[in-house]
């Protein structure tokens, strides 16, 4: 096995590490009609919508818009994040889901002598996705594997700013040979496809990943229609604490790719950085270095670290909530601009001296934005920590188990990091406590949202049970 400095040990010779992919610009895009039964079709209303390049604010194409009757070009991600982390998370999620196939199985339950009594998990049957634009193909997947593995068929609604990488996995569907109708991809927008989707009477499942706000739209519809089984993952305010004995380099490092891994467009971002008070100044200031050394940039470049926002819209919602938190009195460190010149970029940007009423420490910013926080003691901070309606995920950094243990027991969050963050795998359920969701992905316990519990009870002889 070799080592990372290239020696040689157990006589086996060191392996070169793979060659990095090789961008490719301007792709054509051959995928944009809805895809039904394993046929394009479009749309019966003959309307279309845009899809643009975050990049350049350029039209990409033309997508036909579904109605009630590819990756990098489309969401503006560094390349390199896109084929290592969300293509690899999916091929691994798809890896995993497909084991669990002929694995879904139920109990045989003791009862009286002369009765048998067993379950069945049996397939819910049409199952509806609504997919983020911010990791749009990964997000399907997560979706996707369950639900294809219990027996389940599929209709999928991509984010209307994202819907490419969807559709040009319909074609990999229908290649690969998967009956017609299984998966069934209608892109266009949430009131007219995600509504009907919502509330159509005869879909029993519906998986939405998005914001809080129109997720509780999506239960409201799926209780006004059938009843259908819902599941959300949701928006978060995390936080990320920094106790004084951490290896402050590491925390530092973690903490900065929390918040601005996919130009800090994630759910799961760090955006409430919690540091005891007897390393904040020099956590802010190595936050400081790192914000200002993140490569900004085209990101079709593989140096990019850091791409545009997916839009105007957003792009101008994080340059409000920037402008807020400087007229609140948070000390702005670096960054709070946009980059000149360009597309719908914005520099990184690091607040300090920030409390817990400000809206930066208490909305979902869904941008590059650090806000740094102070505390005293853990009680002070579990407190301030657990003072939202989120609760989606968290992360403690301290060479002390027992103070990670009480951290990640008192911590009213999904998911917990210790010494680590974004750790997430295809066999660890994921999901949010409070407004941050419902039910879990990912990991075992994501079968029991695509299947129903069957008991079957049969008698023996002829005495009664």
């Amino acid at each position: 096995m070799a080592t990372t400095n290239g020696a040689v040990e157990n006589g086996q010779p060191d392996r070169k590490p793979p060659a990095l992919p090789r961008p490719i610009r301007n792709l054509e895009v051959k995928f944009t009609k809805i895809f039904i039964n394993n046929e394009w079709h479009e749309s019966k209303s003959g309307k279309k919508f845009a899809t643009y390049n975050p990049s350049t604010l350029e039209k990409i194409c033309e997508v036909e818009e579904g109605d009630k009757a590819l990756e990098t070009m489309d969401t503006g991600k560094p390349f390199l994040h896109a084929f290592f982390i969300d293509l690899e998370g999916c091929i691994r999620t798809l890896r995993y889901f497909a084991g669990w196939a002929d694995k879904i199985q139920g109990k045989t339950i003791p009862t009286d002598d002369n009765v048998v009594c067993f379950t069945r998990h049996e397939p819910i049957g049409v199952c509806g996705a609504i997919t983020p634009w911010n990791f749009p193909l990964l997000m399907l997947v997560w979706k996707m594997a369950p639900a294809l593995c219990c027996g389940n068929t599929m209709v999928l609604k991509p984010a209307e700013q994202t819907p490419l990488t969807a559709l040009y996995l319909g074609s990999l569907i229908k290649e690969v040979g998967f009956p017609p109708g299984v998966v069934n991809i209608v892109p266009g927008f949430g009131p007219t496809v995600g509504a009907a989707i919502s509330s159509h009477p005869q879909i029993n499942k519906i998986a939405f990943t998005g914001s809080t706000e129109v997720g509780k739209l999506v239960k409201e519809a799926a209780s006004r229609s059938n009843l259908k089984r819902v599941t959300l993952e949701l928006g978060g305010k995390n936080p990320c604490i920094v106790c004084a004995d951490a290896d402050l380099d590491l925390a530092v490092e973690c903490a900065h790719q929390g918040v601005f891994f996919n130009q800090g467009q994630c759910c799961t971002a760090a955006s409430r950085v919690f540091v005891e008070e007897q390393v904040y100044a020099e956590f802010v200031r190595r936050s400081v270095e790192y914000a200002r050394k993140r490569p900004v940039g085209d990101p079709f470049d593989v140096k990019t670290e850091q791409g545009p926002q997916i839009d105007q819209k957003q792009f101008d919602k994080i340059l409000e909530l920037i402008e807020s938190g400087k007229k609140e009195g948070a000390k702005l460190e670096c960054g709070g601009s946009a980059v000149e010149d360009r597309g719908l970029f914005i520099k990184p940007t690091v607040f300090s001296e920030v409390t817990d009423n400000m809206r930066i420490a208490k909305e979902e910013i869904f941008g590059p934005v650090q806000p740094i926080l102070k505390f005293k003691s853990i009680e002070e901070v579990i407190k301030r920590a657990n003072s939202t309606d989120y609760g989606l995920t968290a992360a403690v950094f301290t060479k002390n188990l027992d103070k990670a243990l009480k951290l990640a027991s008192a911590l009213e969050s999904g998911t917990v990091w210790i010494n680590c963050y974004n750790a997430l795998y295809a066999q660890a359920p994921f999901g949010g406590f409070k407004m941050s969701g419902n039910g879990r992905e990912l990991g075992e316990y994501a079968l029991a949202e695509y299947t129903e519990v069957k008991t079957v009870t049969i008698k023996l002889g002829d005495k009664n049970p």
